[in-house]
């Protein structure tokens, strides 16, 4: 029990002996923390200031317009390093919170100023967890990739619980102002911590005069040529369309309509999912999942579509937030194996680009909440439910059949521990 017990500590502590992933784990969670008070706290802001789902779905898109852009990000890291980036990117979340709560206080701000925020955060935001990503991927040690990228999932997820609580706790006790002290404050925190990441040279230096344009083209072939690439691209845009937006852009919809409760009912519920994602990468930064990597991205993502249908004939709070927890926990076991897949598949000359166009497969999420909105009001929440998780389940059969060789194979490099 001592030695299982010691294997346990060392697989969690092996990644902080990276000096780097010790202040980008630090940077990330700052970030984190300041992202879920933020889209929480807005996006409530949004419904009741504006009394329309629609307004609400497409703060929720803005999130995640900038998806688009993210191979061109991708394009940049590979030329100026990821360092640069982060800081750039860190920097801009600081200011634009500073502004938002300038606009609070003063009494100026209205849902129209809060979209157009958004789509200016929406432009850089989708590209951040490509950063973290490809600086895992350039500092930790192969044989601790899976490992060391469930624990920089975990500053997200647990992120989103504390974030939840702290974000409507504050807005309900001393005003959506305050909020927006501490979320500015977070941001600002992330910003110092970030300049201790550590920045490698870029592998395509040498070839920094080609236009960004072909080496766009050139990634897209990249991916193209590489079933496990190609595969892992689908899920994951397959998920954002049709998994995410019941958690990431309708839950204050859910919450006031479904459950009929309010700030604090949207925080527990938001805590759930993200509670149970937080130990779903506890798991995963043991480093002891044994399933296979491709196979458990796919096996757990059929697992969280199950989960959100029964979700949707919830109408109690506590049941609810059990189901929550759960769906959490079997989204995390897809996702961080996913972006594992993709890293172990990727030269270092091309991650950057191909980390990009992981993020454009985000471009599912406001589809799917665009789609959603309308539909929400032609077949009711439950239709939409039961349609969107019925057809996830079934295109990710689809999904793991076509790339069968490269995905379930036990044998394949997509499932192989190191």
């Amino acid at each position: 029990m001592t030695a299982t017990f010691t294997d346990v500590q060392n697989s969690l502590r092996a990644p902080f002996k990276v000096r780097s992933f010790r202040f980008q784990f630090s940077a990330d969670l700052a970030a984190s923390l300041a992202f879920e008070m933020e889209v929480l706290v807005l996006g409530w802001y949004v419904l009741v200031e504006s009394g329309s789902v629609m307004m609400l779905v497409l703060y929720g898109a803005l999130q995640f317009f900038g998806s688009v852009f993210s191979p061109l990000f991708g394009v940049a890291g590979d030329r100026l390093g990821y360092r640069t980036l982060f800081l750039l990117t860190r920097g801009a979340y600081a200011a634009l919170a500073t502004l938002v709560m300038v606009l609070a206080f003063m009494s100026l701000l209205t849902p129209y100023l809060v979209i157009a925020v958004a789509a200016i955060v929406g432009m850089i935001r989708p590209s951040d967890n490509m950063m973290r990503y490809a600086l895992v991927g350039q500092t930790v040690p192969v044989e601790q990739l899976t490992g060391a990228l469930g624990i920089s999932r975990m500053t997200a997820d647990s992120a989103r619980v504390v974030g939840a609580l702290l974000g409507v706790g504050t807005v309900a006790q001393f005003g959506m102002a305050a909020a927006y002290v501490v979320i500015a404050l977070l941001y600002a925190c992330s910003f110092i911590f970030s300049t201790g990441v550590a920045g490698k040279e870029s592998d395509a230096a040498p070839q920094a005069a080609r236009s960004a344009f072909s080496e766009l083209i050139a990634a897209f072939h990249y991916v193209w040529a590489r079933p496990a690439l190609l595969g892992a691209l689908s899920l994951a845009f397959l998920v954002n369309f049709f998994a995410f937006p019941f958690t990431l852009g309708l839950l204050p919809y859910i919450a006031k309509n479904i459950f009929e409760v309010g700030q604090a009912g949207l925080g527990a519920l938001s805590a759930s999912f993200a509670f149970g994602a937080l130990l779903g990468s506890l798991v995963l930064g043991l480093n002891r999942f044994s399933l296979g990597t491709g196979r458990a991205m796919l096996v757990t993502a059929g697992l969280w579509f199950g989960c959100l249908l029964f979700f949707s004939f919830l109408t109690e709070l506590y049941a609810g937030m059990f189901l929550l927890v759960c769906t959490g926990f079997v989204q995390s076991l897809s996702m961080t194996p996913l972006a594992a897949v993709m890293l172990r598949a990727t030269e270092p000359a091309f991650r950057g680009r191909v980390m990009g166009m992981r993020m454009l497969a985000i471009w599912g999420l406001p589809a799917g909440l665009l789609v959603a909105g309308p539909l929400i009001a032609w077949l009711g929440y439950q239709g939409v439910a039961l349609l969107y998780t019925l057809a996830g389940v079934s295109l990710t059969f689809g999904i793991g059949y076509c790339w069968r060789q490269a995905l379930w194979d036990k044998a394949a490099p997509a499932n192989q521990h190191s």
